[in-house]
């Protein structure tokens, strides 16, 4: 058996009951054979917008959280400032792919920049080396909020790509199991 860090012991005493289920997933995690200790490539991944899946991103940046905090401080108690959680937060999604004729992506922009919004909900799927998915991030009812066409350079034989910048109301992250 593993043995936990003398701090996870103090923090222990704090809250008993989230801390053990804590201490459960740390101890024992339950390995499958299936389940790997190695970390996952970041180049093996898919996009799905509104059920079809747009293949061809190069990159996928956005995907975090942030809990927004409200400070208060205590009058009479200077060692420390108490913060208090207010809301949570989500920065947009910027997906970045290869330009091509299939222009899905510059549509959707235009028709919400004239006034028709159309959320959808969408998954972004990391592949294993096999290309079954192993994790899955969700976020729902997003809608294009920026679009960038290519970077056109005479001298540069990259390829062009365009990005589209998503917002959303939220990020939900599944593990699948084989």
């Amino acid at each position: 058996m593993q043995s936990l860090p003398s701090n996870f012991k103090q923090i222990s005493h704090s809250n008993p009951k989230q801390i053990s289920k804590l201490k459960v997933a740390v101890t024992n995690p339950n390995k499958t054979s299936q389940q790997t200790s190695d970390p996952y490539m970041g180049y093996n991944f898919a996009v799905e917008i509104g059920g079809i899946i747009s293949g061809g991103f190069t990159e996928v940046s956005g995907l975090s959280s942030e809990i927004q905090l409200e400070s208060y401080e205590e009058g009479g108690l200077n060692s420390f400032i108490h913060q208090f959680p207010k809301k949570t937060t989500y920065p947009n999604l910027v997906l970045t792919r290869g330009l091509v004729d299939f222009d899905l992506f510059f549509r959707w922009y235009k028709v919400g920049s004239e006034g028709s919004i159309t959320p959808l909900n969408g998954i972004i799927q990391l592949l294993n080396n096999e290309q079954n998915p192993v994790l899955v991030w969700a976020f729902k009812k997003a809608y294009p909020v920026k679009w960038e066409g290519p970077s056109f350079k005479a001298d540069s034989d990259e390829i062009l790509v365009e990005r589209i910048e998503l917002v959303h109301q939220g990020i939900s992250k599944m593990s699948i199991q084989l």
